[in-house]
């Protein structure tokens, strides 16, 4: 589960696509409830690289809200997520949850 951002979040579903570690858009919620997103199946996270130890490097992040792709690293903690990336000067970092 993402952090809120321009009033919505995601649940995106994590997976293998290749050597890899991808991300995609399964559920979209706002404050009245799940909602049906144009982004729902589009990938968010892609090309990240284990680098052991629960950290991930070399990947990218799509921000659907600005339509910005950040360069990015995650750091997976028990159910927490760390996300941070970069576009140029700006950057920004969210925590993602699991859900059971």
């Amino acid at each position: 589960k993402t952090e809120v951002d321009d009033g919505a979040y995601a649940h995106v579903t994590m997976a293998a696509c290749g050597a890899k570690l991808c991300g995609v858009i399964s559920r979209t919620f706002n404050s009245t409830g799940e909602y049906k997103s144009t982004s729902i199946g589009k990938k968010i996270v892609w090309d990240m690289q284990a680098k052991g130890s629960g950290r991930y490097k070399s990947g990218k992040i799509w921000q659907p809200s600005t339509e910005k792709v950040y360069k990015s690293k995650m750091a997976l903690n028990g159910n927490s997520l760390q996300i941070s990336g970069c576009v140029g000067p700006i950057c920004k970092k969210q925590m993602w949850s699991r859900i059971k």
